[in-house]
C-alpha cells in the first residue's frame, strides 16, 4: 500500500476506497459517521486487501 493511499486513508476514508466498490464504501462511510477512527481502520483494513 502506498504512502499515499495511508494518507487518503487516514483523512478520507470514503475516498480511500473509492475504487474498491459500493459495498465498501457504504461500509467505511457509516463507520466513519460512527467516529473517525472506526472509519479510518476499515479504511485501512479494505485498502489492504
Amino acid at each position: 500500500m502506498s504512502i499515499l493511499r495511508v494518507l487518503l486513508c487516514i483523512l478520507f476514508p470514503p475516498l480511500a476506497v473509492l475504487d474498491k466498490g459500493c459495498g465498501s464504501i457504504i461500509i467505511v462511510t457509516l463507520l466513519t459517521l460512527v467516529g473517525w477512527v472506526p472509519g479510518v481502520i476499515g479504511a485501512l483494513v479494505i485498502n489492504n486487501k
